[in-house]
């Protein structure tokens, strides 16, 4: 059998994984390397937009910003996960954290935009709701 990469290829970086204490500190980081992943695949030939990219970004940081939220009881932690994952035809950025589901309180307007908002931005969205957290599954189509 033939491999597909020359010799002295690296495998394309098609899988993004990071796992960080779910506090807002430390989601900058985890947004910008999501960022940096993105930005490499053009290399290996996945196409994907500056603004599609931003897109993708911007809701998995709502994503992440939502588990540092509301997933963790004040003051305590937890981990909230990042994975990401390019395969032809799409991109899915799942982001899981393993804290309490609270179902989104009426606000004056200013605040409950975050699912929305990735509802918006992603092509698909899901939300899965467990005893033992909460994973956002976000997917867009690449050209």
């Amino acid at each position: 059998m033939t491999d597909p990469l020359p010799p002295d290829a690296h495998a394309p970086p098609v899988s993004f994984h990071r796992r960080t204490a779910a506090i807002a500190e430390r989601l900058p980081d985890l947004r910008e390397a999501l960022a940096r992943w993105l930005a490499t695949l053009g290399r290996f030939n996945v196409r994907l937009s500056l603004e599609r990219r931003e897109d993708i970004v911007l809701a998995g940081y709502e994503a992440m910003a939502n588990s540092a939220e509301h997933a963790y009881p004040r003051g305590q932690a937890g981990p909230v996960e990042v994975r990401a994952e390019a395969q032809p035809g799409r991109v899915t950025v799942t982001v899981t954290d393993y804290g309490t589901w609270r179902p989104p309180v009426a606000s004056n307007g200013l605040r409950g935009r975050g699912l929305p908002l990735i509802d918006t931005l992603a092509d698909h969205s899901a939300q899965v709701h467990r005893d033992d957290g909460t994973t956002v599954t976000m997917t867009w189509l690449t050209d």
